[in-house]
């Protein structure tokens, strides 16, 4: 597969000096497997460093924010900000799973759009682009890449139990929720669950995910979503 190296360039507003570490950032471990390269010219070294340098740069925003709060406070705003459903909704804008070379494998087990992986890609490419050039470089890719997740605080609502939260509300209100799993697809291994949500019959929302509980938590987000103000 050639990669449209053009194509996350332009969208990450950096040109590679060194177009091979950017390939390197795209490839699966599944690939090298498949074409029995070596093990370290897959994208794992480079997630590895990515995810310090991430963290550094998220971690140092948080410290400057907030001068008055301690580390226990400023240390879950930077996990909440660096989580992988974060990192895959930035990788998925990206569009990283159209470039990332999987082996063959992997693609027929749903890889372009497994969370975790495109996660992992994302702090591989962040590595490339540190390695590439210099820490201001990075930084300032990732606080724009991060911008609204931090300034407007959108990184809390990737931690919320919105399901907990839905049944309180419905509760509440004297209300009867239920979820309700509506499909399954994929192998035992690597299972894809559906669930609605419905409210006294009706149904107000609908997820995904790989597991019934992540399903229900999509749904319920899926739900406050739909129904903002009158069941927030």
């Amino acid at each position: 597969m050639e990669i449209n190296i053009n194509s996350i360039e332009e969208k990450l507003g950096y040109i590679f000096k060194n177009k091979e570490i950017l390939i390197e950032a795209l490839t699966h471990s599944s690939f090298v497997n498949e074409n029995k390269m070596k093990a370290y010219e897959s994208n794992e070294r480079l997630e590895f460093l990515g995810d310090a340098v991430l963290n550094l740069v998220i971690g140092e925003y948080f410290y400057k924010k907030y001068p008055k709060d301690l580390e226990g406070s400023l240390s879950k705003m930077r996990a909440e900000s660096v989580n992988e459903k974060v990192l895959y909704v930035l990788s998925k804008k990206l569009k990283l799973g159209e470039l990332l070379r999987f082996g063959k494998g992997e693609i027929k087990n749903g890889g372009r759009n497994r969370e975790s992986t495109l996660a992992d890609a994302l702090e591989s490419l962040i590595g490339a682009i540190y390695l590439d050039s210099n820490f201001d470089t990075i930084k300032n890719i990732i606080l724009k890449l991060f911008d609204k997740f931090l300034k407007e605080d959108n990184f809390k609502s990737f931690n919320i139990d919105f399901k907990t939260k839905f049944q309180e509300q419905a509760q509440k209100k004297g209300l009867k929720s239920e979820y309700k799993l509506v499909k399954e697809e994929g192998p035992d291994n690597d299972k894809v669950f559906y669930t609605e949500l419905l409210l006294e019959g009706e149904v107000v929302g609908f997820g995904k995910g790989r597991t019934k509980k992540s399903s229900q938590q999509d749904a319920a987000r899926d739900a406050f979503s739909r129904k903002g103000k009158d069941f927030g």
